[in-house]
C-alpha cells in the first residue's frame, strides 16, 4: 500500500535553493592566505567537486579575499575521540593531577564498582492485550475484529485514542464509508468507549459496518500489519523493586532529539515520528529528493560523498549514517531500542542559531532562538504523547519527561526513561550584544532573564549551557578551529558586529586554551568540530565583511569571559535547582563561572559532550558535578574512561554516561571493521540479560562492525561494542559496562544535590550528624526525600531501605533507615 509523502513545496523555490549551495562560496575579505596555494584571479574555485574533495579529505574548500585572491582552507578530520574538544591539545598536554592521585581515583572507581549492585526486577514492556480492550487506548497495534465473523482490523496508532484501521487487504477503512489506500485526515479515527462498546468518528462523520455503529471488539488473528522499524530486543526491560533504591541504567546527556525543526526546519531530512510511520517520518528533504542526491551540497561538505541515495525507508541505502549530519537519527523505534538496551536517562537539548539560520536558504520556522526552542519543546511533549498512544495510553510509554531527580527515580525504577529538557542555543533569552563605539550594549537585562528562566522552568527545563557558537552578553565562546572557524567567526561578527577576540594565552603554552584559529598561521592544521555551522557558512554565504583579525601564532585565549548578566543568569539557574553546563564557554568564563559554582557550593554542575578543556574536570568531580564526555569512536571513548578514573572524587558516587550529540550537530561513531580480531557478535547480552539481535528497519539491516553508531537503535550495540575494545585492550570490558550502567545514578546524584541533599554521610565525614540527632529527627512516616534532607544522601539505597553514617563522639556509626512499599519511614537502627 502507498503511504503518503508530505506535500512538495513549489519546484521553483527548491530549484532555486540548489542553484544558491551550488553556485555560492563563502566571501571572506582579509583571510590570511597559505602562499603555497593562493593565486590572483575574480573567481575561486567552486561548485560540487570542490566541496566533495574537501570534506572528503581530498582537497581544500576554497575562499575569495577582497581583492579576488582565492583562498584554501584545508579540511583535517574531527576530534570526536579528543578528551577535550574544546582546545587543541596537544601531545605535550599535561595531565593535572598527579600519578599517585590518578592511581588512588582509579582504586577508589574499582572499589565502588565491586560494591553490591541493587536487586532489579522486569517489567513487561507493553501492557497486557485484553481479549475485549477496556481502554480508548488499548487498541494500539492490535490485531481484533470489530463485529462477529468480520475481517481482522489492524489499529495503527495516529496518536492518544486515534487509529488507522487497516483491513486484510492493506487498504484503510475512510470516513463516508470507503476505502483508501494512503493515510490522510480522513483514514484516521477517534475512538470513544462506553458501556464496553467501541464508537469510532473520523471528521465528525460515524463509522458504521452492516448499520451498526456500536462494536464490541474482540482480539484476532491473520491481520495485515503496518511497515514499521524494528527494536530487536528481546527481554524485558528491567526496572527497580522499589521506587527509591539506586538505579542502573545508561545516560546520555546531550542529545538533540527535535533538531529536525532547527535553523528554520529545512536543514534536517526526516523526523523522530510521522503519526502515518516511518515511509513519511523518515523520508530525505525535498531539495535532496528533487536532485536524485547529487544537489544536496551541505549533506555532500559533511558526509565527504558527492552524492547519495534519497530513498530512506526502506532501503536506507544511504543513510542514516555516523558522517550523514543532515539526516534523522532519533526515530521513536531507534529510541525504543535505545531504551530496552539499557538506555534510561536522557537529555534532549532545545537548540538554535539564529545567524546560521537565516544564511540557510529555505526555512519554515522562525530563526529566533527563543521562538525554536519553545517549538522543541512543544514537539518534545507530542513525542510523548504518540509513544504513550502506542504502548497504550497516557502515561503509559517508555518516554516520560522529568522536572526533578526524585521524578526521574520514579520513573527509572519503573522500567521507563526518563527525559530532560535542555538549552544549547546561541542567544539564550535574547540576550546577544552589539559592539559600539563606546563598548558593547546588551540586548538583554537581569529582569528579562529572569523571566524567561521562568518560562523555561515552566516548560520543563532543567539543563543549560549558557553560549553555544557566538560571544553573547552572557559570556565569550571557545570558538572554532580551522574552515569552520572561519565561518562561524564571520558568523559572530553579523551577530555582535566584532569577531572573536582571541588574543596570546597567559602563560602562553597552556594547554587549556580556547580553538586556535586556522588565521595564526599556516602551519596550523584546521580541526573540524560541529561541522554543520562551518558547512553551511561556507556553502551559503556570500555576504563581504570586513577584514578578519590576523591572530597571533601562539595559542588562543577569549578575552571576553563571564559578565555580570552571565553570573546573574548562573544564580538564576542555582535558585531554581537548574543544572549548569559549561561546556563552549572560553577558559577564562568558565574558570569564572565554576569559581562562582563553588563559592555558591553548588553541586548542578555538569560537562555533556567534551566542550571543556582538562583543568575544568578535576574540579568539576571534586564539585560533586557529572561528566559525560562526547560518545564518538568505541576505541576513543574507551580512552576517555580511562582517564576520567583518574579525576574520580572519592567523596561523590561515581557513574559514567556520554554526550551523543546526535542529529546534526556532531558525527557519531565509526565501525572498527568487520575484520577486527575482537568484533561484535550477534546476538548478544545486553544490560541485565537481554538478548539483542542486529535491529532491521525496512530493508536494511544493522551490523554495528560495519555501520558504526548510524543511528540511535544502535547505541545498546556501541555498549557491547566499547567492552569488547576493553577487554582487547586490558581485560577491564565488564568495568566499563558496570561503571556506564552506574551512569543514571551518578547524574540523579549530583541533581539531588542541586536540591540542597547532603553528600553522603559515609564518604563525607564532615556530614555525620551525632546519633542523637538523627534518632530525634527522624520520625517514622517520614518521606524518603524527607529523610534526605535530615541525613544527606544514602551511602546504599537497596530496596527498601537506605544505609548511611552517623557519629557517636569521633566514631563512626553505620545506619539504617528501612521504608514501606510506599516509601514511608518505618524505623532506623544501627548497623
Amino acid at each position: 500500500m502507498r503511504r503518503t509523502q508530505p506535500a512538495t513545496r513549489r519546484l521553483a523555490w527548491t530549484a532555486l535553493g540548489a542553484a544558491l549551495v551550488v553556485g555560492t562560496a563563502v566571501v571572506l575579505p582579509g583571510v590570511v592566505a597559505d602562499p603555497g596555494t593562493s593565486r590572483t584571479g575574480p573567481q575561486a574555485r567552486g561548485g560540487l567537486q570542490a566541496v566533495h574533495e574537501a570534506a572528503s579529505g581530498q582537497g581544500t574548500l576554497p575562499f575569495t579575499d577582497a581583492d579576488g585572491h582565492e583562498v584554501r582552507l584545508d579540511v583535517d578530520p574531527s576530534t570526536k575521540n579528543a578528551v577535550s574538544r574544546a582546545g587543541e591539545i596537544g601531545a605535550e598536554t599535561r595531565d593535572p593531577t598527579t600519578a599517585a592521585e590518578r592511581t588512588a581515583a582509579a582504586a577508589y572507581v574499582a572499589a565502588e564498582r565491586a560494591r553490591r549492585d541493587p536487586r532489579l526486577r522486569t517489567t513487561p514492556a507493553y501492557p497486557k492485550r485484553t481479549q475485549h480492550p477496556r481502554t480508548r487506548y488499548a487498541m494500539a497495534r492490535g490485531c481484533y475484529t470489530l463485529v462477529p465473523g468480520g475481517d481482522p482490523t489492524y489499529f495503527q496508532a495516529t496518536g492518544l485514542g486515534e487509529y488507522l484501521l487497516l483491513g486484510p487487504d492493506e487498504t484503510l477503512l475512510a470516513s463516508g464509508g470507503g476505502t483508501a489506500t494512503t493515510p490522510s485526515d480522513s483514514t484516521v479515527w477517534t475512538a470513544t468507549l462506553k458501556r464496553g462498546r467501541m464508537y469510532f468518528s473520523s471528521q465528525g462523520l460515524p463509522l458504521q459496518i452492516d448499520g451498526e455503529r456500536e462494536f464490541l471488539l474482540t482480539r484476532a488473528k491473520g491481520c495485515a500489519t503496518w511497515p514499521e522499524a524494528g527494536v530487536d530486543v528481546q527481554g524485558k526491560p528491567h526496572a527497580g523493586v522499589t521506587p527509591f533504591q539506586e538505579v542502573r541504567g545508561y545516560v546520555d546527556a546531550h542529545t538533540h532529539h527535535m533538531a529536525y525543526e532547527f535553523l528554520g526546519g529545512e536543514v534536517h531530512c526526516g523526523k523522530p515520528w510521522d503519526r502515518f510511520g516511518a515511509e513519511v517520518a523518515l523520508t530525505d528533504c525535498d531539495d535532496h529528493t528533487l536532485t536524485g542526491g547529487y544537489g544536496a551540497l551541505l549533506e555532500t561538505a559533511l558526509s565527504g560523498e558527492v552524492g547519495h541515495d534519497p530513498v530512506g525507508w526502506p532501503t536506507f541505502k544511504d543513510w542514516p549514517a555516523p558522517a550523514s549530519l543532515t539526516h534523522e537519527g532519533t526515530y521513536y523505534r531507534w529510541m525504543e531500542r535505545a531504551w530496552r538496551g539499557g538506555q534510561r536517562l536522557f537529555t534532549n537539548l532545545l537548540v538554535e542559531n539564529n545567524q546560521l539560520c537565516q544564511l540557510y536558504p529555505l526555512k519554515r520556522n522562525s530563526c529566533d532562538d527563543m521562538d525554536s526552542v519553545r517549538l522543541q519543546a512543544q514537539r518534545t511533549y507530542e513525542f510523548q504523547d504518540y509513544v504513550d498512544a502506542q504502548f497504550g495510553g497516557p502515561g503509559k510509554g517508555f518516554y516520560r519527561i522529568v522536572t526533578s531527580p526524585f521524578e526521574a527515580r520514579k520513573v527509572i525504577n519503573q522500567g521507563k526513561m526518563a527525559v530532560i529538557l535542555g538549552i544549547e542555543t546561541s542567544v539564550p533569552f535574547g540576550c546577544t550584544f552589539k559592539k559600539l563605539p563606546g563598548g558593547d550594549l546588551a540586548q538583554c537585562d537581569a529582569e528579562k532573564i529572569d523571566a524567561q528562566l521562568d518560562e523555561m522552568h515552566d516548560l520543563g527545563v532543567r539543563q543549560m549551557e549558557l553560549v553555544n557558537k557566538f560571544d553573547n552578553a552572557l559570556s565569550g565562546i571557545a570558538g572554532d578551529a580551522g574552515e569552520t572557524g572561519v565561518a562561524v567567526n564571520a558568523a559572530n561578527f553579523l551577530e555582535t558586529g566584532t569577531f572573536w577576540d582571541m588574543r596570546t594565552c597567559t602563560p602562553g603554552d597552556t594547554e587549556n586554551h580556547d580553538r586556535n584559529q586556522t588565521l595564526a598561521a599556516p602551519e596550523i592544521s584546521a580541526e573540524q568540530q560541529d561541522a554543520l555551522f562551518g558547512a553551511i557558512g561556507q556553502l551559503f554565504s556570500t555576504i563581504n565583511l570586513p577584514a578578519l583579525p590576523l591572530y597571533p601564532r601562539t595559542n588562543h585565549c577569549n578575552a571576553r569571559g563571564l559578565t555580570t548578566l552571565g553570573e546573574h543568569t548562573i544564580n538564576g539557574l542555582v535558585d531554581r535547582k537548574m543544572v549548569f553546563d559549561p561546556d563552549h564557554m572560553s577558559v577564562k568564563a568558565r574558570i569564572q563561572a565554576i569559581d562562582q559554582i563553588e563559592e555558591l557550593g553548588y553541586h548542578g554542575l555538569l560537562s555533556s559532550h567534551s566542550w571543556s578543556t582538562p583543568d575544568s574536570y578535576p574540579r568539576i568531580y571534586e564539585l560533586g558535578g557529572f561528566i559525560t564526555p562526547y560518545a564518538g569512536d568505541s576505541t576513543g571513548f574507551v580512552n576517555k574512561w580511562r582517564q576520567h578514573q583518574g579525576w574520580a572524587d572519592p567523596r561523590y558516587y561515581f557513574g559514567f554516561g556520554y554526550g551523543a550529540d546526535i542529529n546534526g550537530l556532531g558525527a557519531q561513531g565509526d565501525p572498527r571493521g568487520a575484520d577486527v580480531t575482537n568484533p561484535v557478535t550477534y546476538p548478544f547480552k545486553g544490560l541485565n540479560g537481554v538478548t539483542v539481535r542486529q535491529q532491521r528497519a525496512g530493508e536494511r539491516v544493522y551490523d554495528i562492525n560495519i555501520d558504526g553508531v548510524a543511528q540511535y537503535g544502535l547505541y545498546p550495540d556501541w555498549m557491547e561494542d566499547l567492552r569488547r575494545v576493553a577487554d582487547s585492550q586490558e581485560g577491564d570490558g565488564r568495568a566499563v559496562l558496570a561503571d556506564m550502567a552506574r551512569g543514571a545514578e551518578g547524574y540523579l546524584q549530583m541533581w539531588e544535590r542541586a536540591y540542597g541533599i547532603a553528600p553522603d554521610s559515609c564518604r563525607n565525614p564532615g556530614e555525620r550528624l551525632p546519633v542523637a540527632t538523627v534518632q530525634r529527627r527522624l520520625e517514622r512516616g517520614m518521606s524518603t526525600t524527607g529523610v534526605m534532607k535530615v541525613v544527606g544522601q544514602p551511602y546504599t539505597r537497596l530496596g527498601r531501605s537506605f544505609g548511611f553514617c552517623a557519629r557517636q563522639g569521633a566514631k563512626k556509626v553505620e545506619m539504617t533507615a528501612t521504608f514501606s512499599r510506599g516509601g514511608k519511614l518505618r524505623g532506623v537502627r544501627r548497623g
